[in-house]
């Protein structure tokens, strides 16, 4: 019997991020793993004219939630969305909902974030840090609660080198900080940001950092534990091998690869790619708190759930992975072929060199063939997005890091063998060329729903494309050579010389070998 199976049995759970990537998953994994799990409360706020209701249940309709479709049928009837707003004060909870939360939780999973490296820093305080000080307020009030699990990230400290697992101290002090930016207009922000910010290369991760710091000082006697996962991606294993279901972080970046639009970027291809499986933080958040529950010793546990460190990966694998696979499997509809010479290069000099060849020439083209056709031009835009999404990586792409993670090893040790393999956790067991090929086609099946079964006509389709890149190259040369040799007895003269030259290394190259 598996012992974190058997401490969920009869648990009510309150879950804040249930409709962002990792809640989905963990809302999934939950009800899957834990099927005896009494509860689970979802704050959700009203967005887009939906209800907390409506966009709960458009989640639970997807792929994601097929498996455990067909072992709960039910399953639903476990899940409670309660109106709510992390911005607002006591959290936008009416006084009932407030009061039965109050009564009735006994884990509580935060993983609701301002996600947005550029975000403006009051926002980004306001979602980071702010909201998850009311939201400790009302774990405080809790008289059955028994774990409090806070996603944070590995990157809460990104100006340092080498990162353990604790949390390091502020420059500035969390409530103070809260405090100025209550009266503080976005002006005034924005002109204390540079100093604020400093050596970290965006508010997200400074506003992340700052959270952890208020946390610890302010928990009181909450049973707390910090989740770090780095660059969170596709599902390893469960419930769908890279299942993936947004364009954020790396998927974003292997699509427009895929689609040929990517064809320079800036980046260490010896540098480690930090990226982690989403399943992977998702069990030790479930493990962790029944670690804190049954076994805590009353501190703050904290946990850098990567990879780098025990099972490197590194961005130039990643990118010739990313290129020789679509370039295998296909996308519908490329906008060019996949680069496979695509710059991927430390040297920014370098890749700033080739922006405007491979991206804005042919972006500048496009546009003017959409307008000649009646068509609203979109790939200027869209490049745009692209570059500055580029800009927001390029601290990420050009450096590494090292974390200790010796209480997630020690966490693992704990676990029974049962449980070893229902909340895996390993990162050393994943095979990363098994791993992206699984991601790569879960970002074509079910971020860009296309239909795996027309990759052979994809196939032929970019056989026919490279064909005509051919025929164009010759007619280009034979154009070359009328235009500049044809017509310049110098340039010819020194033709000749060349392949004469070329022709006698050739020769001596061959009587060598006999």
């Amino acid at each position: 019997m598996s012992s974190i199976v058997d401490y969920y049995r009869g648990k009510t759970i309150l879950v804040t991020g249930a409709t962002g990537f990792m809640g989905k998953v963990l809302v999934e994994k939950l009800l899957r793993a834990c099927p005896d799990v009494e509860r689970l409360y979802l704050l959700v706020r009203h967005k887009a004219g939906q209800t907390p209701t409506q966009r709960i249940n458009s989640i639970v309709e997807g792929k994601l939630f097929d498996q455990l479709r067909q072992l709960q049928p039910d399953f639903q009837s476990k899940l409670r969305p309660i109106t709510s707003d992390l911005l607002e004060p006591d959290l936008g909870l009416s006084q009932s909902d407030e009061e039965l939360l109050v009564s009735k939780v006994n884990i509580v999973f935060h993983s609701a974030a301002m996600v947005k490296f550029q975000e403006h820093l009051k926002y980004s305080l306001q979602m980071n840090v702010l909201a998850t000080q009311r939201l400790l307020g009302l774990c405080q009030k809790m008289t059955s609660l028994e774990a409090f699990i806070h996603v944070s990230t590995a990157y809460a400290y990104c100006n340092r080198q080498f990162i353990e697992e604790i949390v390091y101290p502020p420059r500035v002090h969390p409530q103070k900080l809260l405090d100025c930016i209550e009266w503080m207009d976005d002006d005034m922000v924005s002109t204390i940001t540079p100093d604020l910010v400093r050596d970290h290369p965006n508010t997200y991760t400074f506003s992340k950092g700052i959270a952890e710091n208020l946390l610890l000082e302010q928990r009181g006697h909450v049973p707390l534990a910090i989740i770090r996962p780095s660059i969170v991606t596709a599902t390893w294993r469960e419930p769908l091998p890279g299942w993936v279901d947004n364009f954020n972080g790396p998927t974003g970046i292997f699509i427009a690869i895929g689609k040929g639009i990517l064809r320079t970027m800036s980046g260490d291809p010896a540098a480690k790619a930090d990226i982690v499986p989403v399943d992977i933080p998702i069990n030790l958040m479930i493990a962790a708190a029944w670690n804190i529950a049954v076994k805590g010793s009353g501190e703050t546990q904290i946990y850098n759930c990567t990879t780098g460190t025990t099972n490197p990966y590194t961005w130039g694998q990643i990118a010739t992975k990313t290129i020789d696979f679509y370039l295998e499997t296909p996308l519908e509809q490329p906008f060019r072929i996949p680069p496979k010479g695509a710059q991927f290069t430390l040297h920014r000099w370098w890749h700033e060199f080739w922006v405007p060849i491979t991206h804005l020439l042919p972006a500048y083209i496009s546009d003017v063939l959409f307008r000649a056709m009646g068509k609203k031009p979109r790939m200027v835009r869209l490049y745009d997005k692209l570059h500055k999404s580029l800009e927001s990586l390029d601290w990420f792409t050009c450096r590494g890091w090292d974390w200790s993670n010796t209480n997630v090893m020690k966490l693992q040790r704990q676990l029974s063998e049962e449980d070893r393999k229902l909340f895996y956790f390993d990162v050393s067991a994943i095979d990363w060329d098994q791993y992206m090929e699984n991601y790569l086609i879960g970002a074509k099946r079910y971020v860009l729903k296309e239909d795996v079964s027309k990759i052979p006509e994809c196939r032929r389709y970019i056989q026919r494309v490279l064909r005509i890149q051919y025929v164009l190259k010759f007619v280009a040369v034979v154009i070359a050579w009328r235009v500049l040799i044809a017509r310049s007895r110098r340039v010819r003269n020194l033709w000749f010389v060349m392949i004469g030259q070329l022709l006698r290394l050739l020769n001596a190259l061959r009587l060598g070998k006999h």
